[in-house]
């Protein structure tokens, strides 16, 4: 079969032509827009939120309800903890009570503070030992200056002493507790250099896909800064998106750097190398970046506003990486040229294109060999790691997997041991009356006392107008327990419709972990959708790219074994226990609700990088001419060795970020590395040689009809001058 010829100038081609022929200006465009962007983000930044609506909920019903009749009881509320050691004075001891009333005065002269209710009877442990006071804010804690929540923090640091033990608790408390992400970034960085260090054997080579990571991730932080003015950005967004614009922007750089040193080492000139990577690489990119944001803008169709707002946020960074690898990195590497491989370190310097005698070359034709017994132990292996996600179990983890040093953490603890783990997220029963019903309130609070599993019922606190009640409620069970999540069920189902059904009164079960549970039934109902579409969606991509049912078919199902596997690891970790000493993790629980289905996003879209990269290049070997066997090894042979870099690399940022102390960001490091980690090794390196094997011509195979209506996407560029692989042709080159 005759190499094809030389189609017009495509996009790609024009993009490279203007890459290299203004290089300088591209790069002064990229540096005068990157430094706007940045000023803009520092002067423009909305607030991260911390508490977030769900539209259509109960919960929020019942918040608009508050914010429309009862303002004081709308904002955000923390506890202030108060005990004493069972062998000292109990609290009602004179000296220590007037202790406690200092620190409730001073509590209510605190900046943002409505009102302090003081620790009543309902509100004291048993043994007179353990006390708290609810601290009720006029805002909500995402909108409160940080330093209103640290002024309560440092009440309590400097009124507790050794026979009075005060610790603060809530959400607006945690929301002082978190930690920046610095240090995991640069860890992150730090790895990368090394292993890219390690694959290219130049610092200038390693340099760039750094670089280009920066400024991408730089840019779209800024702009989700400026985002957070007009959504609800969550808290542990800017630490998602820089886990997400380090592994994308360097995993991009390094695809398009080493096809570029692989035309250079061929013998092109710096403008063909340059043009070529664009061309191959380039387009791969742009595929997969295009199925990462389909899967993360996806997210939108969940509903919630936070979960969407985080998927533009991560389509954002893989945006800006994307358009940075087709401009400013050709323009770079235009700029470098020959020098690529400057400051080369002795016995790692690396040469791309010479594949026959590559390890990867031979490992794939050992493959081949006996593809069955591989393709076998390759499903079993991701199988028996996925076990564990048959158990697992998602609600929001609750301040008990905070760390222990921290004043939320050792709050909750002093109240479970006061009072038992269902004060920690008691619930709030909102009470509308405006349309009758007020003299049934005494009998609602008598129902919901009597409930299963209710421990206590507060008093009913009526608004000025008396048309809105609220009466907080407290559960036995823990906030993220099970238990929990069937009491807000039977109250909304069973108690208070028994009660209230008839008398004119409407009343909702609100509050955070009402809220959280309402989250998770979303989550819960919209996921299976979600999935479809974005399967869907990528198959029908995939299917444009590599004219194929079959490999957008294998596609779809190994990924969802890979994304199994390490939904399996977490659950083993996080809700098992299994090292979690290791991993700094202070105590086992569900999983967040939102993270299966975010992971799920990600991963597939992440795992699709390698999947387009490593099928571009078999299918351009294959379209050359070589029959289908040939074409994997040495498909496999030339990107074997970036496919496993990249992985590397996206492994080593996403594990660093499991050393800070957010448990939900160490669950997305670690499933996201654990994940990368089984999609390059197990399913690029041997589930997809062997399967393309077995499969044989079928792996092309569309049907005309369906061909015809297809829009054509070509990923394969018109390569210049000779090209060492077409040397290798087979004989059968009329399979093509």
């Amino acid at each position: 079969m005759a190499v094809p010829a030389v189609r017009r100038a495509s996009l790609f081609s024009r993009l490279a032509s203007i890459a290299f022929h203004q290089k300088w200006k591209v790069v002064a465009g990229w540096a005068i827009a990157l430094v706007a962007i940045v000023v803009l983000g520092r002067v423009a930044a909305g607030e991260y939120a911390t508490r977030f609506s769900i539209p259509g909920s109960e919960s929020q019903r019942a918040m608009k309800l508050l914010t429309e009749r009862f303002p004081a009881r709308s904002g955000s509320t923390a506890q202030i903890v108060f005990n004493t050691a069972s062998d000292r004075p109990a609290l009602a001891d004179p000296a220590v009570a007037s202790r406690v009333k200092a620190v409730v005065e001073e509590a209510r002269a605190l900046p943002d503070v409505a009102a302090v209710v003081p620790p009543s009877p309902t509100t004291t442990s048993t043994d007179g030992h353990t006390a708290f006071a609810t601290v009720q804010y006029a805002v909500e804690s995402h909108g409160m200056p940080r330093t209103s929540a640290e002024a309560l923090v440092s009440l309590v640091e400097r009124s507790t002493g050794p026979d009075l033990t005060i610790e603060a608790g809530g959400q607006v408390v945690e929301r002082t507790e978190r930690s920046g992400f610095a240090s995991s970034e640069a860890i992150g960085v730090a790895a990368a250099a090394v292993i890219l260090l390690l694959a290219f054997g130049s610092v200038i080579a390693m340099g760039l896909p750094i670089l280009l990571a920066l400024v991408s991730l730089g840019a779209s932080t800024a702009l989700i800064g400026i985002s957070a003015r007009v959504v609800d950005m969550t808290a542990f967004t800017p630490a998602f998106a820089a886990m997400i614009g380090l592994g994308v922007g360097i995993d991009y750089a390094l695809l398009v750097v080493t096809r570029f040193r692989e035309g250079i080492h061929s013998g092109h000139t710096v403008e063909e190398s340059t043009r070529v990577a664009v061309e191959t690489a380039g387009r791969a990119v742009v595929f997969a970046g295009t199925i990462v944001i389909i899967a993360m803008l996806g997210l939108m169709a969940i509903g919630i506003p936070f979960i969407g707002a985080i998927g533009i946020a991560a389509a954002i960074v893989v945006a800006i990486s994307v358009v940075a690898a087709l401009t400013l990195l050709p323009a770079a590497l235009a700029i470098i040229g020959k020098r690529v491989d400057a400051l080369s370190i002795p016995f790692f310097r690396t040469t791309e294109g010479n594949h026959e005698s590559s390890p990867w070359f031979r490992l794939s034709h050992a493959i081949q060999r006996h593809p069955v017994w591989f393709a076998v132990g390759a499903t079993l292996l991701l199988g028996t790691l996925a076990v564990p996600w048959l158990s697992m179990r998602t609600a929001f983890g609750d301040a008990s997997t905070n760390p222990p040093s921290s004043h939320s953490r050792r709050a909750y603890d002093l109240l479970a041991a006061g009072f038992g783990a269902g004060f920690n997220g008691p619930l709030t029963v909102v009470v509308d009356t405006r349309g009758g019903g007020a003299d049934g309130i005494p009998a609602l609070r008598a129902a919901v006392a009597a409930a299963p599993d209710v421990v206590r019922v507060a008093d009913a606190v009526s608004n000025q107008a008396g048309d809105t009640v609220v009466i907080n409620v407290y559960p036995r069970s823990a906030p993220q327990d099970q238990a929990t999540n069937r009491l807000v069920h039977d109250l909304r189902k069973r108690v208070i419709p028994g009660v209230a059904d008839g008398s004119g009164m409407v009343a909702y079960v609100a509050g955070p972990t009402a809220g959280t549970i309402d989250v998770s039934n979303r989550i819960g109902s919209r996921t299976p959708i979600f999935f479809a579409v974005v399967i869907g969606l990528s198959f029908v991509v995939l299917t444009c790219v590599f004219r194929s049912l079959l490999i957008p078919f294998k596609a779809a199902l190994m990924n969802l074994l890979s994304i199994g596997a390490a939904y399996g690891v977490l659950v083993a970790v996080f809700q098992w226990g299994w090292g979690e000493g290791l991993l700094g993790i202070h105590q086992t629980g569900p999983i967040e609700p939102f993270l299966p289905m975010m992971m799920f996003a990600i991963i597939f879209g992440l795992s699709m990088d390698y999947e387009v990269f490593l099928v571009s290049r078999i299918r351009e070997e294959y379209i050359g001419g070589m029959d289908t066997s040939q074409a994997v090894a040495y498909g496999l042979a030339s990107t074997a060795r970036v496919i496993t870099s990249a992985a590397l690399i996206m492994m080593a940022v996403f594990l660093s970020f499991v050393l800070g102390t957010d448990r939900v960001i160490k669950e997305f490091g670690l499933g996201l590395a654990i994940a990368v980690f089984l999609d390059a090794t197990v399913v690029r390196l041997v589930l997809v040689p062997s399967l393309m094997e077995l499969f044989g011509r079928a792996n092309w195979w569309l049907p005309s009809a369906l061909d015809r209506v297809l829009p054509r996407i070509h990923l394969d560029a018109p390569i210049p001058g000779p090209v060492p692989a077409l040397a290798h042709l087979s004989a059968n080159a009329d399979e093509a």
